[in-house]
């Protein structure tokens, strides 16, 4: 969908949108427009009762000055017979509606988060998590508001033909007067739109932006207090808060001026109609229960012109929205699988990476000819200076990114033939950063596995994590709150390595995910994981010497390249930069920990 710069295009564009959501749910749409047809139907026909009502019983009851019971119980059944039917449809019309709606809303609903899942890293790094949440809340509520209105639409469009045609049918002098006001009725349309169009654009735009610094300020809720950024972080918001308001403000206005000047056009339409009404039954040239009806229609007439113009005024949020949801559901970049699986079998996985490179958008090479290789139940240390790209390999060696250059191979299958889902039976990353989610600790360890409690204890005894975990108020039934907030860094990272190990993976890949735990529990772990582990492959970024030295190998990174790798020994006897940096980090443990380093 292009650009939306005038009505014509919004109009188009809207109804596009439409024809969207009536091909997906045919049959309810259906079921809707049938019963707005007969709500219109039945509309109508409350004029026909009207007029045949006062030319056969009002009228004859003045002229004889009797009221005939059997007239006004018919003129009773027929009102009530209408009145039923037109429930019947209004019933119809607003549940189909609705229904429509809110499965439409579901449907792209999932088909956006199912596409964030299957986009990779490197698209969500481009896009802020606030603009995402927006795509899939707000910008999907207004791509589908139209559908509210649209049946009622669609069958009050029915009812203006019928009305119309009725109209003319009984007195075309009359009917001709009341139509008049139809080109003005048209005219205030195209205004209206033209001036609301813009703003509905940027209303929905601020809309995301508003999602945005709020999804940062909350997310850095940490940094904002620590920091005393309170007040800036308000009167960001509260900027952007203020935008939306003056252009939702402004939008108010027009559509205040638009609904008055559109409810007035048929009134004046309808005094016209009586004005000459009057005067073609004082000519003889018409019947008053033909005015009547004439006037009662030309109302009925309005209600159609009102509801497309409700349609047509959500247009313009509509495609903002639904282009802005399209353009997540076109997105490129989604990783390609194969059909390939990997046998599971005790021992671990043997990790080839063959002359890996990767750089980021518009970015200089961060990793370039990287390769080694992990032998099966063999631990291979990852080191290196800051942004030598240890992070950004650990992403590659469980594909949450694919390579620029070069392969990884698990048990010599490289990752892109691998089939959905199959990785991960292998391969488990215990990420530098540990999320939690707001749930139970076997929740967290579990993450919906089919695992028995003592194999979360196990996990848990693994990761040093059983001690604190039984000190909780409920133990494995304790809920963490959002992100673990009630946890410590370490125990967060704790909880984030039982989540990996409670898996059995046959390879483990450890972004850093100790350094938020003390020596003395580091140590622990590792030795836990040693002991308990031989038969799982390991790759682990690490700095500490406790960490490395437990690596069979070392893998040392330079500028994102491999600069040597070997035992730790050899390394720290032939490579200097090596050994500058791994002092550098005890030193700088020591002095974290009250230790002062003797010379």
């Amino acid at each position: 969908m292009g650009t939306v710069t005038n009505r014509e295009g919004t109009l188009r564009d809207g109804f596009a949108v439409l024809g969207v959501a009536i091909r997906r749910e045919p049959w309810i749409f259906t079921l809707s427009t049938l019963g707005s047809v007969l709500f219109g139907a039945l509309t109508v026909a409350d004029a026909w009762v009207l007029g045949w009502s006062t030319d056969h019983v009002v009228l004859p009851a003045f002229d004889d000055g009797d009221i005939r019971p059997g007239g006004l119980l018919t003129i009773l059944a027929l009102f009530v017979a209408v009145a039923i039917l037109r429930a019947v449809g209004i019933v119809a019309r607003r549940l189909g509606a609705g229904v429509m709606q809110y499965r439409m809303q579901a449907h792209y609903r999932r088909d956006v988060t199912r596409q964030y899942l299957r986009l990779p890293m490197s698209w969500h790094q481009q896009h802020p998590t606030g603009q995402l949440l927006s795509n899939a809340n707000s910008d999907v509520e207004a791509a589908w508001a139209p559908i509210a209105p649209l049946p009622m639409a669609v069958g009050t469009v029915a009812m203006m033909v019928i009305a119309v045609a009725q109209m003319l049918f009984t007195d075309l002098v009359l009917a001709v007067v009341g139509l008049l006001v139809f080109p003005i009725v048209i005219v205030t349309n195209i205004v209206y739109q033209r001036w609301q169009s813009p703003l509905m654009t940027r209303a929905q735009a601020l809309r995301a932006e508003l999602s945005e610094v709020a999804h940062e300020s909350f997310d850095g809720a940490l940094v904002v207090k620590s920091l005393g950024r309170e007040t800036e972080e308000t009167a960001r918001f509260a900027a952007k808060a203020h935008a939306l308001r003056d252009v939702n403000v402004r939008a108010g206005r027009i559509r205040a001026v638009f609904d008055p000047v559109l409810e007035a056009l048929p009134s004046l339409g309808v005094l016209a109609v009586l004005a000459v009404g009057v005067l073609r039954v004082e000519m003889g040239a018409t019947d008053p229960g033909n005015v009547v009806t004439v006037a009662y229609l030309l109302t009925i007439v309005s209600f159609p012109i009102r509801s497309l113009g409700w349609l047509v005024g959500e247009f313009p949020r509509s495609v903002v929205g639904f282009r802005r949801v399209q353009a997540v559901l076109d997105a490129t970049g989604e990783m390609a699988y194969g059909a390939r699986e990997i046998a599971r079998t005790a021992a671990g996985a043997r990790l080839d990476v063959r002359g890996l490179a990767y750089h980021y958008v518009d970015g200089p090479p961060l990793l370039q000819g990287l390769t080694f290789s992990v032998e099966p139940g063999r631990t291979v240390a990852v080191v290196g200076a800051t942004a030598s790209g240890k992070s950004t390999m650990t992403s590659l060696l469980v594909r949450l990114v694919d390579p620029d250059e070069g392969q990884v191979l698990v048990d010599g299958v490289d990752l892109r033939e691998l089939a959905p889902g199959a990785l991960a039976q292998h391969v488990a990353l215990v990420a530098q950063q540990a999320f939690l989610f707001d749930d139970t600790v076997r929740g967290n360890v579990t993450l919906g596995a089919d695992v028995s409690d003592d194999g979360v204890w196990a996990s848990l005894r693994t990761a040093q994590a059983d001690g604190f975990v039984a000190a909780l108020p409920q133990g494995l039934d304790t809920r963490l709150g959002e992100r673990g907030t009630t946890l410590s860094g370490g125990q967060r990272q704790r909880l984030s390595l039982a989540r990996a190990l409670v898996r059995h993976p046959r390879l483990l890949v450890m972004d850093d995910a100790t350094s938020a735990v003390d020596p003395e529990v580091e140590a622990r772990i590792l030795a836990a994981l040693r002991t308990g582990s031989a038969d799982s492959s390991v790759v682990v970024v690490a700095y500490r010497k406790a960490t490395i030295a437990l690596a069979d190998e070392v893998v040392y990174l330079a500028d994102g390249r491999i600069d040597d790798q070997g035992t730790h020994a050899d390394l720290l006897a032939r490579n200097p930069g090596y050994a500058d940096l791994v002092n550098a980090y005890e030193q700088e443990a020591d002095s974290e920990s009250g230790e002062v380093s003797v010379p």
